[in-house]
């Protein structure tokens, strides 16, 4: 008579993910799949069925965790930001400039956030190109408003120590000299990138550049020691 086999130990479940993590997984993956674009190709590659085709998801699948277009190059952006703050916090230190108290080496650290902007702007183009666009910076979506601004305010905190002008002539000045040295480096990257500058200036060196537009808004160096 044979004998009768115990039954075999049940397997145990697969662990997995709850279904928020699954969600936040695939959110970001989408994500990252529009960063890795536009470094790659520019801003013209992302639509919603290119990011959703490189994601391997349905080309539905993007509207569930990005009801709009929009809101997702929000989220790509915002990436761009944090690259961008945390490339620039490496470079001025733990204290992010603010240790900066005379007006020598607060200009040394407003060449060194204008450096690492310009640097970002002509090795990134295409996420630079997305990060300054105005639909996605007046809509806010994501509150990428909120990210950009604290960039700007670390230029206008050097710009005020960096100015020959006392105390109490700083505060909205320096916001206004912090915009046009901004616009000045934004034109500055956008002219170089396409190169419109290298021809008319006939250099392939944009240090020059740099230094004119810092003693354009701040005076020529030696009048800030």
């Amino acid at each position: 008579m044979p004998t009768s086999q115990p039954p075999a130990p049940a397997t145990p479940p697969t662990p997995s993910g709850s279904a928020d993590d699954q969600d936040a997984g695939l959110r970001a993956r989408l994500v990252d799949v529009g960063v890795d674009l536009v470094t790659r190709e520019g801003v013209q590659a992302l639509s919603l069925r290119e990011i959703a085709r490189r994601a391997r998801v349905s080309h539905g699948a993007p509207r569930r965790y990005f009801p709009t277009h929009l809101e997702l190059l929000s989220a790509i952006a915002r990436r761009g930001f944090a690259d961008l703050a945390a490339r620039t916090a490496e470079a001025l230190g733990d204290d992010g400039g603010r240790e900066a108290a005379d007006r020598a080496a607060a200009r040394a650290q407003v060449r060194t956030l204008a450096r690492v902007y310009l640097d970002f702007a002509l090795t990134r183009r295409g996420m630079y190109e997305l990060m300054f666009r105005h639909d996605l910076l007046e809509s806010n979506q994501l509150g990428l408003r909120e990210t950009s601004l604290p960039l700007f305010d670390v230029l206008v905190g050097l710009i005020g120590r960096a100015r020959p002008h006392p105390d109490e002539e700083r505060g909205a000045e320096a916001a206004v000299v912090a915009g046009a040295l901004w616009s000045n480096l934004h034109g500055i990257a956008q002219l170089w990138g396409w190169g419109s500058l290298p021809l008319a200036t006939g250099t392939d060196d944009v240090e020059p550049l740099l230094r004119a537009a810092l003693d354009a808004h701040l005076g020529p160096e030696a009048a800030t020691r």
